[in-house]
């Protein structure tokens, strides 16, 4: 199976100052996920090259086993360098594509045309697709063939309005994933501040946070195996 991450380019944080870009654990959690599978992993990012790292996931308080394994992990590193051009890609060359978090995404993928086409023919193929944590917002513009809003009427979740309250940034992000979520017309539902929790609707697998990162992907896993046979 081929997998496709799209990470973020992205890397200030509103007009704080501070630096953003994806966040770590919602990478290395699904790429060890991908990778114990077997899968065949591409990183891409919008701007190719080596990705922004939200310097706050990558503190003490926010490693994990899997976040240590990857940044001791010279192969993970090497490929993290070398992120391809998000529009040098195909939907039609993978079987399923998983996006990772961060604040990042808010201000380029959730705006970006190519990856906006990318969501709508990974869904219009027929191929599941996973987004988690702030991910869920750069489905925001996406539509079905039809025109509606491609969550419309989806159950999903994603980084709560109380999550992002308790991490003191409701006033610098673009717009707050669960609002934007719910304006397009989804079903959204959440677990406790910062619990692990994946919602899966048909082939449309979101998370809600960092530590749902894992689960989200192994959810993916077991669809992409579905769907492939």
């Amino acid at each position: 199976m081929k997998v496709l991450i799209v990470l973020t380019s992205h890397d200030e944080l509103g007009d704080t100052g501070r630096k953003t870009g994806f966040w770590l654990e919602e990478l290395a959690a699904p790429y060890y996920r991908f990778k114990d599978a077997g899968w065949e992993i591409t990183l891409a990012s919008p701007k190719g090259g080596r990705p922004p790292l939200d310097p706050k996931s990558d503190e003490e308080e926010s490693k994990t086993d899997q976040t240590r394994r990857f940044t001791a992990d010279a192969e993970a590193e090497a490929l993290l360098d070398e992120t391809v051009r998000l529009d040098s890609v195909s939907a039609d060359d993978f079987d399923t594509v998983f996006y990772p978090g961060g604040h990042g995404p808010l201000w380029d993928l959730a705006e970006d045309e190519t990856s906006i086409r990318l969501i709508e023919r990974i869904v219009a193929s027929g191929k599941p697709l996973a987004l988690v944590c702030h991910a869920p917002g750069v489905l925001r513009h996406a539509r079905r063939p039809d025109g509606g809003a491609l969550v419309e009427g989806r159950r999903v979740t994603g980084f709560t309005d109380s999550e992002e309250e308790a991490v003191g940034l409701t006033k610098v992000v673009p717009f707050l994933v669960e609002d934007e979520l719910v304006a397009k017309g989804a079903d959204f539902s959440r677990a406790g501040d910062f619990e692990p929790y994946v919602v899966t609707d048909g082939l449309l697998v979101t998370g809600q946070n960092p530590a749902s990162s894992g689960p989200a992907a192994a959810e993916l896993i077991s669809l992409a195996g579905g769907n492939a046979a």
